[in-house]
């Protein structure tokens, strides 16, 4: 499955494609006809892929909730950043998005045009309401991206969480 912005090709990763990005990086990039420069497959961000994987192959019928999206630029073929919906639909019909994007990429808009067509795509499946996210509470960058998405901040504790 894919989702097509103005600059941006949003790949949802299946099950396999998912352990090709934590094991075989060359031979994800071969199958997607792309170059990878987005943020490092190391530390929690790795165990967080990883789990995720498991979680893709659990729930394969709805496996898009479970994986991650690559954003791969289409002037280039390079993936700039990455997305992922947590899990499935609560009872709330809510989802939680999380996402990254390589450094050499801040500031110009990816993220802004990834998780907005995300969330659009996701508001228009069967039974989601709404789409959460949480930031840290210093995370000024991943707040404005929320915001520009038309986000609202709904909670603040030790970090900030918000719904569209």
């Amino acid at each position: 499955m894919m989702i097509e912005t103005q600059r941006l090709m949003l790949y949802v990763l299946d099950a396999r494609q998912i352990r090709l990005w934590t094991q075989d990086l060359p031979a994800l990039e071969k199958e997607l006809d792309c170059s990878y420069q987005a943020e490092a497959l190391e530390d929690v961000f790795l165990t967080i892929v990883e789990g995720q994987a498991v979680l893709t192959e659990q729930n394969s019928d709805r496996y898009y909730w479970h994986s991650f999206w690559l954003f791969i630029r289409k002037s280039d073929r390079v993936v700039v950043g990455s997305a992922d919906f947590k899990s499935g639909p609560n009872i709330n019909g809510e989802v939680e998005i999380g996402y990254g994007l390589g450094k050499a990429f801040e500031g110009c808009g990816y993220m802004t045009e990834a998780v907005s067509a995300m969330c659009d795509w996701a508001l228009g499946q069967d039974g989601i309401l709404h789409v959460t996210a949480e930031t840290e509470l210093n995370n000024y960058p991943s707040q404005h991206v929320l915001q520009r998405c038309g986000f609202i901040e709904t909670r603040r504790n030790g970090t900030l969480w918000w719904k569209r």
